[in-house]
């Protein structure tokens, strides 16, 4: 019998990553490792429709943040399928998961998201198109009990989509480092020297 090519397991991880800090990349090793994931993309947004403050790093900056971080991270990819829209309307997942089912359309793909943010699905452009496109893998946060996933009226063959992630152990808050950043606090203990070095350099987030 003939053999046929395994299909290549692809994670996406979308967010603000504003900025990307250690808590990303351990909750990426852990998907990785738990759903065999051939490689991970972080996709940082352009701006996100269901949060009302714009980014507070550039996007740019954003992205060569990510690059750091995922430095040294094989199968660690930063991608612009989200970047910012010419006219500044919002992103939406749905949008960037399409594209990326362009670009691979023989992978399985995964899709990467807090427990928090996922229970916020119904709020999401087109829920059902976005359970299509990609497999779920839920990561849970001591707030949001899994359990609230029934209340979100999934069908069998939906759930069966969404996988829970809960090995997590990390509380770390993009909110919480920025505000160390702008009262002179450096928190080296959330992220990597080379994240905080260009931080210091580009002078992001009122760090000097």
């Amino acid at each position: 019998m003939p053999a046929y090519p395994l299909r290549m397991r692809i994670g996406y991880f979308g967010g603000s990553f504003d900025p990307p800090h250690r808590g990303h990349l351990l909750l990426a090793r852990l998907a990785a490792d738990a759903f065999h994931l051939d490689r991970v993309l972080f996709a940082p947004t352009g701006r996100q429709p269901l949060k009302d403050h714009i980014a507070h790093a550039e996007f740019a900056d954003r992205m060569a943040m990510v690059r750091l971080l995922c430095a040294s991270e094989p199968g660690f990819e930063v991608v612009d399928l989200d970047a910012p829209h010419p006219h500044g309307s919002p992103n939406y997942t749905v949008d960037a998961l399409e594209e990326l089912r362009r670009r691979e359309p023989d992978a399985d793909l995964f899709a990467l998201a807090g427990a928090d943010s996922f229970l916020s699905l119904p709020r999401w452009r087109d829920p059902q198109r976005l359970l299509e496109l990609a497999e779920w893998i839920v990561v849970s946060r001591p707030e949001f009990p899994l359990e609230e996933l029934d209340a979100l009226g999934l069908t069998a063959e939906q759930r069966a989509r969404v996988h829970v992630l809960n090995t997590l152990h990390d509380d770390t808050s993009a909110t919480e480092i920025r505000a160390r950043l702008r009262y002179g606090v450096t928190p080296a203990d959330r992220l990597k020297p080379e994240v905080l070095l260009y931080i210091a350099r580009m002078h992001l987030y009122h760090a000097r």
